[in-house]
């Protein structure tokens, strides 16, 4: 059963806007001029540039599919930019074989590249990929150097008439394989929602768009393949960050990305230290994949944090909830509001054992009432303000943290500030489970 809350259209967002200004580019682009000189130059500083971005990252997978797209641009450019000077091709029967084999071989290693997944040995898996170029293109070179007639009639022939329509503008051949790579990507994303198998998905589109257009509107060649790369680079950019700043795990922004906002605070702040109560206990006796529920169902839920609060996964079962602009008084009912909420989350333990592999019969039983046990799981949550005498930020969270393990000392699953006495919150259940 997929997870549809992992689709999100932020995923597609990004490559969609890259895709639609290549799009305004090809179709309104004409006469010399800035933007012209630009494209001339852009596709091979995207290639360099995003090709060592994915090296230096390790995506093997993203560095072959920007060398398939900048040597498809390659073996058309010259061509194009002799029929827009001259309004003809050089030489008619080599322009010709160009398009049609670029036009099958780009969807072709496009959609092997993008669903090829990438293997722990780097090295291997770049000579891997690297062999499996170097031998279509070889054998498709040798084949037009050596019988470039034969090739390029077998190549021009409607192979399937009653599929042909007029507005093909590519060999016939061409049309299944750019749907099979499109439905490969789009496979992928269904198994894995992700912002780089989103951009493979769209890149695989403006590539359709632009192949039939390169001898009809002068700059789409340029544009729509330096946008596609764009899109490329960008998602790489995007998950290499994703990777930096937000825990894999929650989903929340981690220990990073709360150094570098804690780097751009004001004068007033607030900073609260959250803790799973009994978290070891918990893991012991549940397991860890429970464990991993609990820690997912509390950051959703610090997640939704009023009063101007932004929680970060700071360790462990450790969280952090940072209030820019606060003050104490301001910050403590919604941490008490969020406290409150935690405790009162009653999360269902899944039998495993005694779960249907049928997708089917396990949405049956959904709707009837459960015998799962029930586990409560609580919070202590230490606080403190930043005022005269803790001025940094680090200090500020070193006496949340003070405040954290008062909490702790009061009976957890409440929340207590730096400055007061470890005095009870409303109190609520203790972890517990129940049938």
């Amino acid at each position: 059963m997929p997870n549809f809350s992992a689709y999100r259209a932020s995923h597609f967002l990004p490559s969609v806007l890259i895709l639609l200004a290549g799009l305004a580019l090809g179709f309104w682009l004409e006469g010399e001029g800035f933007l012209t000189v630009l494209l001339e130059v852009l596709p091979t500083l995207l290639a360099v540039l995003g090709g060592a971005l994915c090296l230096f990252y390790g995506r093997m997978r993203q560095a072959m599919l920007l060398v398939v797209v900048y040597l498809a641009y390659l073996a058309l450019n010259g061509e194009v930019e002799h029929f827009r000077e001259h309004r003809a091709v050089s030489d008619y029967t080599e322009a010709q074989l160009s398009f049609h084999l670029t036009s099958l071989l780009l969807p072709l290693l496009y959609g092997l590249y993008g669903v090829w997944s990438e293997r722990a040995q780097l090295l291997q898996d770049l000579v891997a990929r690297s062999a499996v170029l170097l031998a279509l293109l070889g054998v498709a070179g040798g084949m037009a150097l050596r019988y470039p007639d034969p090739l390029l009639q077998w190549l021009s022939l409607v192979h399937w008439p009653a599929l042909h329509a007029q507005w093909m503008k590519m060999v016939q051949l061409a049309y299944p394989l750019f749907a099979l790579a499109f439905v490969g990507l789009l496979i992928q994303y269904l198994r894995q929602p992700r912002v780089l198998h989103a951009a493979q998905l769209v890149g695989v589109l403006g590539l359709f768009w632009m192949v039939p257009e390169i001898y009809v509107r002068p700059y789409a060649l340029a544009a729509m393949s330096s946008m596609v790369l764009l899109a490329l680079v960008v998602a790489v950019a995007h998950e290499a960050y994703q990777m930096a700043f937000l825990d894999e795990l929650t989903g929340l922004p981690g220990r990073r990305a709360l150094n570098e906002r804690l780097g751009r605070l004001g004068r007033n702040y607030v900073i609260a230290m959250t803790d799973v109560d009994h978290f070891k206990k918990f893991n012991d006796t549940y397991g860890h994949d429970v464990g991993d529920d609990v820690l997912r169902m509390v950051a959703s839920q610090l997640r939704k944090v009023t009063g101007g609060g932004t929680a970060y996964r700071y360790g462990g079962e450790e969280f952090t909830v940072l209030f820019p602009g606060k003050s104490l008084a301001h910050c403590l009912p919604h941490l008490e509001v969020l406290r409150r909420n935690i405790e009162n989350y009653q999360m269902a333990l899944r039998d495993k054992q005694n779960r249907p592999e049928d997708p089917a019969k396990g949405r049956q039983q959904r709707g009837r009432a459960s015998k799962s046990p029930f586990v409560s799981v609580t919070i202590s949550i230490g606080v403190a303000e930043r005022d005269t005498e803790r001025r940094e930020p680090e200090e500020v969270i070193k006496a949340a943290d003070e405040a954290l393990y008062k909490a702790k000392g009061a009976g957890r699953n409440c929340v207590v500030s730096y400055e007061q006495k470890p005095a009870r919150a409303t109190r609520g259940r203790k972890t517990a489970a129940r049938s």
